[in-house]
């Protein structure tokens, strides 16, 4: 029977990470949702108001209502609702992202940053204190600052956590493959951490969606942020020598689905071979360091897409997630959508993306 391991599950966060997760100094200032009197929740950051609801993207199915962050899924904040969950929709084990806690590069303050990481990690920690052998989930670190990023990493390993996590955008103009990073990817690589780049929508941060389409207006801005700063990541981290400079660094890109990488990888050989000295930093092919290094989530509907990463070598980097409980989720059925999909390429692939793939990347024991 297969074993089944969910790579991209997300919790939303509820009240008690800020309430009473983040130390008294930051409450007030750490992300959080309030209602102020409004018929509706709204993101707070440094104080002020984000001008968004979150509600309606982390419910699924209700990215159209007008829905209170009240109503969020006990499934998504409680560890033994949660579990429930997993049991009805065959999932064995998960790693979890955040939710609204995915927004926190809209603070600028590092210090404020650096608490919001804190609170969050401490909370998800004692989530999955629950059931260790079933709940995973990876600590956020505060890219507005090196320094307090790698602070951040060192908790995160202390807190039994499986990865560090941050946003594919800038922080502050910040380059992945900055040299002050370096002493994060160490701390990944001597602490067998890999690095999750998980992106969202609604944020205020300098990107290619914000910078192109109003921020409020999500048919465009989601129809950009994943894939196109995805691809942005993977260009700075490969391209920018990251992974060549640290050969035992694992990466993965969340929620951007397959389709773009194929073309990505390709182009980006293209570019190694015929101006390659331009980039003196890029030691190896691009798709070997992928293949080597990188992971990347799949939708379940992703048929087409999944049996060219198998015809290109590149299964063995192909993770999948449920998403749940976003508003775009399979639910119920999120794991049975993704085996009416393996169906094409065959039990023993399903098997590596839904299990032995994940557990390598996390760095778990075989099951």
């Amino acid at each position: 029977m297969t074993h089944v391991f969910d790579a991209d599950g997300h919790i939303c966060e509820p009240p008690r990470v800020w309430e009473e997760y983040a130390e008294r100094a930051f409450r007030d200032r750490v992300l959080q949702v309030r209602k102020l009197g409004q018929p509706w929740s709204e993101l707070f950051a440094e104080g002020h108001g984000l001008g968004v609801n979150p509600a309606p993207a982390c419910i699924v199915g209700r990215i159209a209502d007008d829905v209170d962050w009240s109503e969020i899924l006990p499934g998504s904040y409680e560890p033994s609702a949660r579990l429930e969950v997993m049991t009805e929709e065959g999932i064995d084990e998960a790693c979890f992202f955040p939710s609204i806690y995915l927004l926190y590069g809209d603070i600028r303050d590092p210090e404020v940053a650096a608490a919001s990481c804190r609170a969050y990690n401490r909370w998800i920690a004692d989530f999955c204190k629950q059931d260790p052998s079933r709940l995973h989930a990876v600590g956020l670190v505060p890219l507005q600052s090196p320094k307090l990023a790698v602070e951040e990493a060192k908790r995160i390993a202390d807190l039994n956590l499986r990865g560090l996590c941050f946003r594919p955008e800038r922080f502050d103009g910040l380059a992945l493959y900055d040299p002050s990073l370096d002493p994060l990817w160490t701390i990944a690589v001597e602490q067998n951490l890999p690095v999750c780049v998980h992106g969202s929508f609604g944020t205020r941060m300098p990107s290619f969606a914000t910078g192109r389409y109003q921020s409020t207006n999500t048919f465009f801005t989601h129809m950009i942020c994943h894939p196109f700063e995805q691809m942005a990541a993977v260009l700075d981290l490969i391209g920018g020598g990251v992974l060549d400079r640290f050969p035992r660094l694992r990466v993965g890109f969340f929620e951007s689905g397959l389709g773009w990488l194929p073309y990505w990888l390709h182009r980006l050989d293209e570019h190694f071979e015929v101006m390659g000295h331009l980039a003196p930093q890029l030691q190896r092919r691009p798709t070997e360091i992928f293949r080597e290094q990188c992971f990347v989530s799949m939708e379940a509907e992703e048929r087409r897409e999944l049996e060219t990463l198998v015809e290109l070598g590149l299964v063995g980097s192909v993770l999948w997630g449920s998403d749940y409980p976003h508003y775009d989720a399979k639910y119920p059925g999120a794991y049975a959508a993704a085996e009416a999909t393996f169906i094409a390429v065959g039990p023993d692939v399903r098997d590596q993306i839904v299990d032995r793939n994940p557990r390598r990347f996390f760095g778990l024991a075989p099951f």
